[in-house]
């Protein structure tokens, strides 16, 4: 009798919602979760096995047990990336010296004054820029900047990255988003014809590079566009199928881009896969199904491209030869919708009708009861600038 072959899954794990950044475009810092309920090593040690995982917050870094955690995580999955403010650069150097094939994406929202102002972290900038030095001088390979585009940062886009050229790293980008995980349903862009120029011409450079990762990276960015102008995805969501976020309370979820948070079951209490095989779980992949928020976030579009990977790779195929011939491959006014808002055929105000942002809805920040206790008395930052000044005091 052959043996069945387990099907690998992506995974996210969000082990804290602490964060001792103030993002101008995320209110997380104001709904931190209680450390004692944040996913123990008994939880992670019940997750499937995955090709990626992605470790994210909150900060990460904020937990002194990472890795403990990074180190059951090695068990079961190919590859890990941790998405961090860089903040916290003894506790990554130190976790990088045991774990030297770990992804470190450090998130830089421009240069040193526009990231400072967006981050809210004192010295942030260099904070971040002389962590990611180090671990590239201790020779770490998988390390990068991670930026959210948006009106603010994005004359910063194309400098930045040509930093991260120059050293040789890796460049993520996103855009503004709203869902109960960023605590956040107001981030729009205004400007949506000067931040699209910015990422047409970051588009461009990446397309006339010698790297194959970097031409798709073009077409991830493309999407970016088609995503600020509140179109539809490029390609379809799979998220709750193939790919799963689960929270620090060992909630299982599709994705952290739902208006308010979805849950397929909790690991806490149940195994993976009566957890995964569940009505609940199918309930959800029906609401996948059928979302509307169209949002390009690299944990649901990155295995789509892979997937999918005719689409994109047909894309690179017609802009890689453009690029043999000319110096600008790219167009923004490639995008139907794009050229429609230049010629008057739509409105700014009908484009922001297809945004996910709401001004008068109520956010749900996804927290426990438990945690949302907790802020009667206190606010998220006093909470958390406590909790880390007992770290540094232990």
């Amino acid at each position: 009798m052959s043996k069945k072959i387990e099907k690998k899954l992506n995974g996210t794990v969000i082990v804290t919602y602490r964060c001792n950044a103030r993002c101008s475009m995320c209110n997380r810092y104001k709904a931190p979760s209680r450390p004692e309920e944040e996913i123990s090593i008994e939880t992670i040690q019940k997750l499937p096995n995955m090709y990626f995982t992605n470790i994210t917050g909150g900060e990460p870094f904020i937990r002194t047990d990472l890795k403990e955690i990074v180190r059951e995580l090695y068990k079961k999955s190919d590859r890990i990336v941790i998405s961090t403010n860089g903040f916290f650069t003894d506790r990554i150097v130190d976790l990088a010296k045991e774990f030297p094939q770990v992804g470190i994406r450090i998130s830089i929202e421009g240069l040193e004054q526009t990231n400072n102002e967006i981050r809210g972290l004192e010295n942030g900038y260099q904070r971040g820029y002389q962590t990611l030095k180090t671990l590239r001088k201790m020779g770490m390979k998988d390390v990068g900047f991670g930026m959210t585009v948006q009106d603010k940062n994005a004359p910063d886009l194309v400098p930045l990255y040509q930093i991260s050229n120059k050293m040789g790293m890796e460049f993520a980008t996103a855009s503004l988003h709203n869902s109960f995980y960023f605590v956040e349903a107001k981030n729009i862009i205004k400007n949506r014809p000067m931040v699209a120029q910015h990422f047409e011409s970051l588009i461009n450079k990446l397309l006339r590079s010698n790297s194959p990762k970097k031409w798709f990276r073009a077409y991830f960015n493309h999407g970016l566009i088609n995503y600020i102008y509140g179109q539809k995805r490029l390609l379809p969501c799979d998220m709750s199928f193939d790919t799963f976020f689960i929270d620090p309370y060992g909630d299982v979820m599709p994705c952290n881009g739902t208006k308010d948070k979805e849950v397929m079951g909790n690991l806490n209490r149940q195994s993976w896969d009566e957890l995964w095989n569940s009505p609940k779980a199918e309930q959800v992949r029906k609401k996948v199904r059928h979302c509307d928020r169209n949002c390009w976030m690299i944990g649901s579009v990155s295995p789509a491209m892979h997937k999918y990977i005719w689409k994109p790779a047909i894309w690179v195929i017609i802009h890689k030869t453009k690029a043999l011939f000319s110096k600008y491959p790219y167009s923004m006014f490639e995008n139907r919708i794009v050229r429609a808002l230049r010629d008057g055929k739509i409105t700014k105000e009908e484009l922001d009708k297809c945004s996910t942002c709401d001004l008068h809805a109520t956010i749900n920040n996804g927290l426990s009861e438990a945690s949302m206790e907790q802020l009667k008395d206190k606010s998220g930052e006093e909470i958390v600038n406590a909790d880390i000044a007992r770290q540094m005091k232990d």
